[in-house]
């Protein structure tokens, strides 16, 4: 199976990378902010509203590839700040309550005013 560009109007766009990448039976997302696509702005000042959100778009890039949570096998988390780390539990948890994927997180490089996550995943699809 040759590769496929995923590209959903459920998820931020940029015209700098893809949304997601599916190769066969993986599906890469990119690192996936928490901007809600309707409104082209941060879903909140939490760091729950934006994990939240950044989860969702993360949700619709998998689907558009032919995913779901449940084939993720692995998680990269980018926080702008460590102090955040519990309150993104929080929110991540009720996401992946049961068997979650292997995961990462480290601080984010940039700094991009309002911006407290990136998430990206990689899912395998049988």
């Amino acid at each position: 199976m040759p590769r496929q560009i995923i590209t959903t109007p459920e998820a931020p766009d940029s015209p700098l990378y893809s949304q997601g990448v599916r190769n066969g039976s993986l599906v890469f997302v990119s690192g996936t902010t928490g901007i809600d696509p309707r409104t082209g702005s941060l879903a909140g000042a939490s760091i729950q509203d934006q994990t939240r959100q950044a989860l969702r778009n993360c949700q619709a890039v998998l689907q558009a590839g032919g995913a779901e949570l449940g084939d993720v096998v692995e998680v990269g988390v980018l926080l702008t700040d460590p102090a955040d780390f519990a309150g993104m539990n929080e929110e991540y948890g009720r996401w992946f309550p049961v068997d979650p994927p292997t995961r990462s997180v480290a601080k984010l490089g940039v700094e991009i005013p309002g911006l407290l996550i990136s998430i990206r995943m990689t899912a395998a699809v049988s």
